[in-house]
């Protein structure tokens, strides 16, 4: 019999259907027992997502509300400037932030902004901060050149399983995403990689996704797990709402199965109440977004989550050393900026 926690890439869906089907109480004592023995169970990564580039994205994923296949009212942006991109990345290591994730909404990156691109990582990385990019699909040459950047994580989701993928997007297929995160692990970056939940799936799809996750050669290092967040203009704003039962049974199964991986509670936060994400964190969660807003849709404003991790005694896996009053000065001054033409240029 296999040891818990053990990691492997053989899992067939009879044995993750298993897992699914525990009663929740085992699946929860199951997977905090593989958390407890690869983490502090009383840590959570820290992350900042920032849009680099917003809307008018060729590609027509249907959760999505930057794809320019829907009018959402979502108006395009152009590239930030590296300066204010760095604006950013300081805010974020004060507030806590130990990674910085920077995020485009293109099919894959042009040549002509990788330059850009490539000093934006630079420059991040001299704040002492880890470094995230997602920019759509990578080549091997790109893959190369972020690599040589310093670029220590790409984020390229699989957003769902192999056999429900084509009913959610159809501008590229699920063999893209696999090969750009070939390219990625070829290249020595690290692989953040997950899904969305609640986009009408069924709980075999679920299965799905997390096998073809856990079962690659290398586990990515980062899984982050979505809840769909419905935006009216796009095709899945009328999907039927997902239990969070099902969302939390889907993190602890991710737990068991990716045990050395950190498990991103990620978008959706929004929606759900701190037992919900105090569930989540007993399951296997250990990481998160910080800040209000993910990308363009929201998410809980950082004091909130300052608030939240006092409550049940979670710290950062980087501690911060600001007085809280001090820190939500700086968060609630940032909320009221408005991003200001002047630090962007045509994309």
């Amino acid at each position: 019999m296999q040891q818990l926690g053990a990691i492997r890439h053989d899992w067939t869906e009879a044995e993750v259907k298993a897992l699914f089907e525990l009663p929740f109480n085992d699946l929860m004592f199951k997977a905090h027992s593989v958390h407890r023995e690869n983490f502090d169970p009383n840590e959570v990564q820290v992350s900042t997502l920032l849009s680099i580039k917003t809307g008018a994205c060729p590609e027509d994923c249907k959760y999505c509300p930057q794809s320019g296949h829907y009018n959402t009212g979502l108006e395009k942006e152009r590239l930030m400037q590296v300066e204010q991109v760095l604006e950013k990345a300081r805010k974020a290591k004060e507030t806590g932030s130990t990674r910085f994730c920077m995020g485009a909404a293109w099919k894959h990156p042009a040549d002509k902004d990788m330059p850009y691109v490539i000093e934006m990582v630079k420059k991040v990385k001299e704040l002492g901060l880890e470094t995230c990019m997602t920019l759509g699909m990578l080549d091997e040459d790109k893959a190369e050149q972020l690599a040589d950047a310093g670029l220590d994580y790409y984020n390229h989701n699989l957003d769902t399983s192999p056999e429900f993928y084509d009913k959610i997007i159809t501008t590229r297929t699920y063999q893209d995403r696999l090969d750009t995160l070939q390219n990625v692990r070829d290249s020595g970056m690290k692989i953040c990689s997950g899904g969305i939940l609640g986009m009408g799936e069924t709980a075999r799809d679920r299965y799905g996704l997390l096998m073809q996750l856990a079962n690659m050669p290398v586990q990515p290092e980062s899984v982050p797990i979505n809840m769909l967040v419905k935006v009216a203009g796009t095709p899945l704003e009328n999907v039927e709402d997902l239990d969070h039962l099902d969302f939390i049974r889907t993190i602890a199964v991710a737990r068991i199965m990716m045990p050395a991986s950190h498990v991103r509670l990620s978008a959706g936060r929004e929606q759900m109440s701190d037992e919900t994400q105090a569930m989540t964190f007993f399951a296997g969660a250990n990481s998160i977004f910080y800040g209000e807003c993910l990308l363009t849709t929201p998410n809980p404003e950082t004091h909130r989550d300052l608030q939240l991790f006092r409550k049940l005694g979670i710290n950062p896996e980087q501690r911060i050393s600001e007085a809280d009053d001090t820190q939500e000065a700086v968060i609630l001054n940032d909320l009221q900026k408005q991003t200001d033409s002047q630090h962007f240029y045509e994309a």
